[in-house]
This record gives structure tokens, C-alpha cells and sequence, in this order.
């Protein structure tokens, strides 16, 4: 899928250049990554775009797979300003902002905005919020095989050596990494978000696998609980990135929200 770049004035950020790849056609939907990089949502998006009959744009989060990031972008509010700014230089309307892991705090942040281009929310195992006893994992202090295990339900699927991957995979894989520490800390959370999410005024669905070891299940509901009106579907033999493990589940659970 080619991608194309595009400017974007965002107030006090100055111009952001966003890396995208746009698909399909009919009601737009903007698909966040998390901090597994844009490859982690591709060929979800493909099957997005065939399935529901949808447009299906996915930025790149600057700073990841290489991407240039400014120096004043620094944090997760500011990165869904970035997208409000990015639908608003699209001229977008109808759109639902989908958004797995770091892409779901996103999502909310850019939900949080009140553009009016926005119409629909979709969190799938998103960080971002503090619930106490319950605590995002500390990604940046585990293996690869820790990380594998609590973030699928069948690990054994989705585990890789990163010591056998080109170097440059590795390298972007090291400056992925460095660019979530940036954005999320490494709590991964914002303590006044949960409390902000009573104003999120769009039709929400929040999407969490059981078997989510990164951010668990107590997290999906205290999201749900967060925003009004939120509908929460658990998805069953799922981990934390169900577009890679349960895909035709997370299929199911966005239909009602893109009204197909």
C-alpha cells in the first residue's frame, strides 16, 4: 500500500508532516497503531476497508518507522490534536477513530478535541488511564518472550527472535520503542484522563480481550464505565492486539459502531 505525506498546521506545533496509506471507499475511519508500529494494523485495515466498505486511513504516529517527529510533540494530548488538524486538512466528515493500545489513548485525546468531524469511538485495549491494582505492564523492562506472553492469548503464535531480524528492522523497532517512552512515559498513563472521558459526546464501543496481559480487563471496564454511554465487548481468546489475533472477533465488535 503506497503512502503519501501530508502537512498539517497544527496550533502551537506548527506544521506536522503525517505519514499515511489510505484505502477503500465510503464512511472514513482513522486507525491508530499502537506502540507496535503502523505494520501492526496493515492487514487490518485491508480486511477493514473490504469487509465494512470503509475508507480506512492509518497515520503513522510521528516518530515511529522512522518518521520524523518535531521536537514540541511530546505527548499523547497533543498527538490527537495532530489528528483533529489531520481530518480538518482532509476536509473528513463521519469519521470513527478506531485506536488498539497507545492509538486508544489517542483516539480519546482526539475524541476529547470535540471536532465535529468525529462521529464514532472505538477503543481496543487502550492505555492511558490509572486504575488502581490494575496497572499497564512495564513494557520497556520486558523480554521479547515476557512481552509475547501477555500480549496474546496464544503466544506461542506471535513470538519472534528480534536478534534475527535485519538490522534496520531492529533499528526501527529500537526507535519505536524510544518514541512510545516519549509520547506515554513509562506508566503509560494520564492521571486526569479517566475523569476527562465524561466528556467524550460520540457514540464510544470499548473492545478488550480477556486475555489481555498488558492492560487487563478491570482497565476495559473502568474505560467503559469512563465514558458515557460506552458500550465494552470482551472478546475471548484475545490478547492485547486482537486486530493480529482475533481479527474476525474485532470485525464483529466495530460493525454496530460503523453502522454495517
Amino acid at each position: 500500500m503506497p503512502t503519501t505525506t501530508v502537512p498539517v498546521p497544527v496550533p502551537d506545533l506548527g506544521t506536522v508532516e503525517v505519514t499515511l496509506t489510505d484505502r477503500g471507499s465510503g464512511r472514513p475511519v482513522l486507525l491508530l497503531h499502537g506502540g507496535a508500529g503502523p505494520q501492526s494494523v496493515t492487514a487490518f485495515a485491508d480486511r477493514l476497508a473490504d469487509e465494512h466498505g470503509v475508507r480506512v486511513l492509518v497515520p503513522t504516529h510521528p516518530g515511529f518507522a522512522g518518521t520524523p517527529r518535531p521536537g514540541p510533540l511530546g505527548t499523547v494530548r497533543q498527538l490527537g490534536a495532530v489528528y483533529a488538524a489531520l481530518l480538518d486538512t482532509l476536509d473528513l466528515t463521519g469519521v470513527a477513530v478506531v485506536g488498539n493500545s497507545l492509538g486508544g489513548w489517542t483516539a480519546a485525546e482526539l475524541a476529547l478535541v470535540h471536532s465535529p468531524r468525529v462521529t464514532g469511538l472505538a477503543l481496543v485495549d487502550a492505555v492511558g488511564i490509572d486504575v488502581p491494582g490494575h496497572p499497564v505492564a512495564d513494557f520497556f523492562s520486558l523480554t521479547f518472550p515476557e512481552l509475547a506472553r501477555l500480549s496474546y492469548a496464544d503466544p506461542e503464535r506471535f513470538r519472534i527472535d528480534p536478534t534475527s531480524m535485519p538490522p534496520a528492522a531492529q533499528a526501527a523497532m529500537a526507535g519505536n520503542r524510544a518514541t512510545l517512552a516519549v509520547y506515554a512515559g513509562t506508566a503509560m498513563t494520564d492521571p486526569g484522563l479517566r475523569e476527562r472521558l465524561a466528556a467524550v459526546a460520540v457514540p464510544t464501543v470499548v473492545v478488550w480481550g480477556e486475555a489481555d496481559g498488558i492492560v487487563d480487563v478491570e482497565v476495559g471496564r473502568a474505560f467503559a464505565a469512563a465514558v458515557p454511554g460506552a458500550r465494552l465487548e470482551l472478546l475471548p481468546g484475545t490478547g492485547h492486539l486482537p486486530q493480529l489475533e482475533s481479527p474476525d472477533r474485532l470485525l464483529a465488535a466495530l460493525a454496530p459502531l460503523l453502522g454495517s
